[in-house]
């Protein structure tokens, strides 16, 4: 581990996060060993990605990899043999600052299958669009999977790569590990309804009002006309 004293230079605590989100995906069941790989941007055209073939549970803060969008790396270990979709994409997205991929195991079924997710449920809506594209296949690592990845990701927060596995962008690590659940959750559902029969997918005016209703999900400022508020205390019974 990195002495304390380098904390603002390295990023200790982003490092120590990483390993975090890669040891959760791991044993929420979204990721299986040295599968998956996470960057996350630190500005200046840098960003730290993990590196290439070490179990979770063993990685230390120093090995986790400091790049720049030129390719050059710093530190003990080499990046992940992902890297240069995680670079691409933090270059080219400047909405976001976090890259997770992962072989989840029902997105890569359908991705096996070279199918994007349509609006089978929606919560489809959370990853950007009106479905989750399946990207072009291109074997792992390569210039031309990273190039089939971002036109994927046009306007999504979310893709699968065929036969492959899974890309999700996140504004942070827990945006980006929370947002991999929902599209894993989603892919098994799809996967499941295609095993019974024929799904109904939502059309395309119900996911605008989808959209709509996202814009202001969460917020307590936003009134309800079915709905009144009796204070901070409730009556006694």
């Amino acid at each position: 581990m990195m002495p304390a004293s380098l904390a603002d230079r390295s990023h200790l605590a982003l490092r120590t996060e990483i390993i975090r989100t890669c040891r959760d995906m791991n044993a929420s069941g979204v990721n299986q060993g040295t599968s998956g790989n996470v960057s996350v941007r630190i500005g200046d055209g840098r960003f730290l990605v993990t590196p290439t073939g070490i179990p979770y549970a063993d990685m230390t803060e120093d090995q986790i990899v400091e790049m720049t969008f030129d390719g050059t790396y710093y530190g003990p270990c080499r990046p992940t043999s992902e890297w240069r979709f995680h670079r691409d994409i933090l270059q080219r997205r400047t909405d976001i600052d976090t890259v997770i991929h992962t072989h989840s195991m029902f997105s890569t079924v359908i991705s096996c299958l070279r199918r994007d997710i349509p609006a089978v449920h929606y919560m489809v809506a959370a990853a950007g669009g009106e479905d989750i594209r399946c990207a072009e296949y291109a074997t792992f690592g390569s210039q031309a999977l990273s190039d089939h990845a971002l036109k994927a990701l046009e306007g999504r927060l979310a893709c699968l790569l065929a036969n492959h596995g899974l890309i999700v962008l996140g504004a942070d690590l827990r945006r980006a590990l929370s947002l991999l659940v929902e599209v894993e959750t989603i892919a098994a559902q799809y996967w499941r309804t295609l095993a019974v029969g024929t799904p109904v997918i939502l059309d395309s005016a119900e996911m605008q009002k989808v959209f709509a209703m996202f814009k202001v999900y969460g917020r307590q400022d936003v009134g309800d006309s079915d709905l009144v508020c009796g204070g901070l205390t409730p009556p006694a019974a």
